[in-house]
């Protein structure tokens, strides 16, 4: 593939993941992981560090279309300043953990895994299953164990954490709209860590292509970063002119859709 095509690509993808994130209200990371990874099979690079290399530059993205959104809820004040300086020390090691466990795991298994994630996500939206509101925060303790889970699966499988993150700060108290900005905020952390990881665990891989650090493809970020933002928009102008359930179950699909391409 030339670059100019290549680039092409990339800025597809951003189109597709900001309008399906504005659309269906999930970070990114679930379409940019396996649409990555479809696209850097087309360019020829070397199946075993695809995934790797797919998870690491989602994460890069999110450092940039994640902190955007976190400014914004955060002038908001959506964002529980407290909560989040409770999970922070945990996302941190959770997401400097959960590279290192991903770059263990061979690209096929890494790939299975993320398919089971996938499929369960899907699950969880079509049957509606929501948090469960709780009064109070837990102990720093029991925060900062549940940051390390929540960054550690985030930065496993590419994501921004708030597939994990908006439940769980519900359970502790936070109201809809604080948790979703608090997880917001938390993504940061989690998306920086793991990609600055991510470029550590593969600097030097010899199958590394031109244009990666480490396992961040960098035409790759580019190219997602400067349409992603400007598409979430629009996407969120659809998801209100849409019913609520049409896009939850659409967005269901898709995602089972992704899960068994990557199980099967």
């Amino acid at each position: 593939m030339t670059l100019a095509l290549t680039l092409l690509g990339y800025f597809a993808l951003g189109a597709a993941a900001g309008l399906m994130a504005g659309l269906f209200g999930v970070g990114g990371g679930l379409i940019i992981v396996p649409a990555l990874v479809f696209a850097f099979g087309l360019q020829g690079i070397d199946a075993g560090i695809a995934m790797h290399l797919a998870i690491g530059t989602s994460l890069a993205t999110i450092v940039v279309t994640g902190g955007s959104s976190a400014w914004a809820h955060y002038q908001r004040g959506s964002v529980q300043r407290d909560a989040f300086l409770a999970l922070l020390p945990g996302l941190m090691l959770g997401a400097v953990a959960g590279v290192f466990v991903a770059g263990a795991l061979s690209a096929g298994l890494l790939g299975t895994l993320f398919g089971v994630f996938v499929i369960l996500m899907a699950a969880r939206m079509a049957l509606g299953f929501g948090p469960r509101p709780g009064r109070r925060m837990p102990s720093r303790p029991v925060m900062v164990a549940a940051g390390s889970v929540i960054g550690g699966v985030s930065a496993l499988f590419g994501i921004g954490g708030g597939t994990l993150c908006v439940p769980w700060l519900s359970r502790c108290g936070a109201s809809m709209a604080q948790a979703i900005g608090t997880a917001a905020a938390c993504g940061m952390p989690i998306a920086l860590f793991g990609a600055v990881t991510f470029v550590v665990v593969g600097w030097g891989d010899p199958r590394l292509p031109a244009g990666a650090t480490g396992f961040v493809m960098w035409p790759a970020f580019l190219g997602i970063v400067m349409v992603s933002v400007p598409c979430a928009r629009i996407g969120v102008r659809l998801a209100h002119a849409l019913p609520a359930r049409v896009l939850r179950l659409s967005f269901a699909g898709l995602l089972l859709l992704v899960g068994l391409t990557f199980l099967f």
